[in-house]
């Protein structure tokens, strides 16, 4: 990765904008995933765009600043049945982006994580599928699995997600002073976000008392 890297910036000169947009998925129950789709996901989604973004610092230092767009999703967020490693390859690459913000802003490097609701893409035509546990075969997962199987890979044929729109709302962000840290994109992707926001706040509020009980007294 770092060769391709270097020889793009030695090519081109300088780059205002890096985009980091590769992702695949993995469905099944967490017990049912066998190691190498786990790995899969974990380096694609998680490990590959953070080399990448570490390859292309040093390079956006010395040119004075620059942006780093990473396509995420609205699952960085929220959570399903038969999805963990897919969310946990997601909130981690955010977990990682978000702590960089602070350490690349004072070379006037941007951060920016877009999280796509359901877009109309090939998506899911390129899952990994796990085999089947019948433990599993009456539970959501089960019902995730059937509906899948059942789309022949067409998940997304009635997303609300217009591709060519949610890609012109990548390309303004880019112009967007300061870079905002996150890009909800998607009725869906908003209701499901703000959903699950206004939820775990909640649930930290509802435990302000305990909270207290731990601290050295006073």
């Amino acid at each position: 990765m770092r060769g391709v890297v270097e020889r793009a910036f030695g090519e081109l000169g300088r780059i205002d904008v890096v985009f980091s947009n590769a992702g695949r998925g993995a469905v099944g129950a967490a017990e049912e995933l066998t190691d190498e789709p786990i790995a899969e996901q974990v380096a694609v989604n998680m490990t590959g765009p953070i080399q990448l973004v570490r390859a292309v610092l040093p390079f956006l230092r010395a040119q004075g600043g620059g942006r780093i767009i990473q396509t995420s999703t609205m699952g960085a967020q929220i959570s399903s049945p038969g999805a963990s490693l897919y969310h946990a390859s997601k909130w981690g690459v955010e977990g990682f982006l978000e702590s960089i913000v602070g350490e690349v802003a004072p070379f006037g490097i941007g951060v920016t994580m877009v999280e796509p609701g359901s877009v109309r893409t090939g998506f899911g035509a390129a899952l990994s599928i796990a085999p089947a546990s019948t433990a599993y075969a009456g539970t959501v997962v089960g019902d995730v699995r059937r509906y899948i199987e059942g789309s022949g890979g067409n998940l997304t044929g009635a997303a609300p997600g217009d591709p060519v729109r949610v890609a012109a709302a990548i390309i303004a962000s880019a112009s967007v002073s300061p870079a905002p840290r996150r890009v909800v994109l998607g009725s869906d992707a908003y209701e499901a976000v703000r959903a699950a926001l206004t939820g775990r706040l909640r649930e930290v509020e509802e435990g302000r008392a305990l909270a207290a009980t731990t601290d050295f007294p006073v």
